[in-house]
């Protein structure tokens, strides 16, 4: 006879195994299915500094590891899995993926978000050939080179300081005249010395062939240029993982599932939690939120007792 758990998480970032703990704490039996290992996108992340309760900060792989560990001391379950289908109607949800169908009765979406892409002509094919979307992941290939970063937010400005301990020269480009960045963020980039801004300036297209040589720009007042380069590394946002979820439950323009801050959608039963979610904020801390409240309204719905 098929294991039916009581909630099953689709996600192993913070928000998936937080969930996960206060789940399995409450009484109820609950399994992870994570495709890529514990932490999505605090995985990637060379030093967390924003995380309470790690005054010297801490690496975000250890912390996505700590917290998958804490789920697990409790008694929540993972599976290794690729999810690619969810039939939420009735008592008993049906989840399908590549190792076959786990089946609950309450659902907690946590899949978190990915990269967006520059959309240029060669990105697919040069990414791993001098395309980058993670400096703490590829950072290290690009010792003593030279390394741009495109974006203006935090990500950019992040992965520009990891890759100027790195690079001999990394130039940061953004669309605008200043960095959308956090302050706390501008006194490192001005210090670092080997980071230089190409301000009011849009990546316009890629050269080479089997290896990224180049980049092409387009700046504000209709200039061209060519910044000779051994890797880029893209830093524009994030999309959600929800394109599997489209027709299922509705999703905003930006394809984020639309729930509130009680992470409940409109079918019953399903929760969403963490970065995939409509949310004015996106933090290790706010995903981590998301699912210790989606565990909670997953407990009131499996008791009959679902609040308002």
């Amino acid at each position: 006879m098929d294991t039916i758990y009581d909630v099953a998480i689709i996600g192993g970032g913070p928000g998936g195994y937080t969930a996960a703990l206060y789940c399995v704490r409450a009484g109820l039996s609950a399994l992870v299915l994570e495709g890529t290992g514990p932490g999505g996108q605090l995985a990637t992340t060379e030093w967390v500094e924003n995380y309470p309760g790690f005054e010297e900060g801490i690496n975000g792989f250890e912390l996505a590891l700590r917290i998958q560990k804490t789920a697990e001391g409790f008694g929540a379950k993972t599976l290794r899995a690729t999810v690619e289908g969810l039939e939420p109607a009735g008592p008993v949800k049906r989840i399908r993926h590549d190792g076959g169908e786990t089946l609950a009765r309450a659902v907690i979406l946590a899949t978190g978000a990915a990269p967006r892409e520059l959309g240029l002509d060669g990105e697919k094919r040069l990414t791993g050939r001098g395309v980058s979307y993670c400096a703490t992941c590829d950072g290290m290939f690009y010792r003593g080179k030279t390394a741009a970063v495109v974006g203006g937010g935090n990500s950019a400005a992040e992965e520009a300081l990891v890759l100027s301990k790195l690079c001999r020269q990394v130039f940061l480009i953004h669309r605008r005249d200043t960095l959308r960045a956090s302050k706390s963020y501008l006194g490192p980039l001005e210090r670092a010395g080997n980071i230089t801004f190409i301000w009011d300036t849009q990546v316009s297209g890629l050269v080479g062939e089997d290896r990224l040589t180049a980049l092409r720009l387009r700046h504000r007042d209709g200039r061209g240029s060519t910044l000779p380069v051994d890797g880029l590394f893209v830093a524009i946002g994030r999309k959600p993982n929800t394109a599997w979820l489209r027709g299922l439950l509705p999703l905003d323009d930006q394809g984020y599932v639309i729930a509130d801050e009680t992470t409940r959608t409109r079918l019953p039963g399903i929760f969403a939690a963490g970065d995939m979610r409509t949310k004015p904020l996106r933090q290790i801390i706010t995903a981590a939120a998301d699912g210790a409240v989606a565990a909670r309204f997953a407990e009131s719905y499996l008791s009959g007792q679902e609040e308002l």
